[in-house]
């Protein structure tokens, strides 16, 4: 079965349609999947749902979705740093359903492991319970969230083999492996590709098997703050 595509429209052709759920890897700017994001707004594919941490910034990862007012809805633990994003928010433009960052990892690796729910006492008493189901275990009160099933996974990975053994990079690790379980379709983009055999076994965050579609490519990495002394301070 190929999974090595040659660039990220090719890994994306046919499996993309107006009105999908599309779950995103990253954190923050960190292994954010910018080349498939790209490939996306190139293709005009409209009222998206995403399921992603955040939404980028607003001229850089999902934030290019936003200005073009391709995504319908956001499921998103955090919006401060895409004014766009809250623009879009506040003038009631965009849809957007709050998960706090552990329930959302959760949601996409329950997904990912085919379990469609589960009690967590995140959010309870919060306006995040509000609407859903509880139910007490041992005297403590839980809420019942829903696993994540998406459409699409679009993911950052640092290296890959042949066959989608994925390996992340440090902060990339978080959100990219639960996200990258739960699509229907997983398509990746690395910064290396090499052959079956060349990455160690112990060293291997994801299995192939979550993984359908590999592109190899150069990525710009943007730092989101910077932050920085002056010399005579450091």
């Amino acid at each position: 079965m190929k999974k090595v595509y040659a660039n990220a429209a090719e890994a994306l052709d046919g499996v993309l349609f107006d009105g999908m759920l599309i779950a995103a890897g990253g954190f923050g700017l960190c292994g954010i999947p910018e080349l498939l994001i790209a490939a996306i707004r190139d293709a005009g594919t409209k009222n998206l749902t995403i399921a992603s941490n955040n939404a980028g910034v607003d001229d850089f990862g999902l934030g290019l979705l936003l200005q073009t007012k391709q995504v319908k809805k956001m499921m998103s633990s955090y919006v401060g740093e895409n004014a766009e994003f809250m623009r879009q928010y506040l003038s009631g433009e965009l849809e957007l359903e709050f998960n706090p960052q552990g329930t959302l990892a959760e949601r996409m690796r329950a997904g990912g492991s085919g379990i469609p729910g589960f009690y967590t006492k995140t959010g309870v008493g919060t306006v995040i319970a509000e609407g859903k189901e509880h139910k007490d275990f041992n005297g403590e009160t839980y809420i019942l969230e829903e696993g994540i099933f998406a459409d699409l996974a679009i993911v950052k990975a640092w290296k890959a083999d042949t066959t989608g053994n994925l390996i992340f990079r440090k902060t990339a690790r978080n959100f990219n492996p639960p996200a990258a379980m739960c699509g229907k379709v997983c398509v990746v983009e690395v910064e290396e590709i090499v052959e079956p055999g060349e990455l160690d076994p112990d060293h291997i965050h994801l299995p192939g098997v979550y993984v359908h579609r590999i592109v190899q490519g150069e990525h710009e990495k943007r730092i989101e703050q910077r932050t920085t002394r002056k010399k005579e301070d450091a």
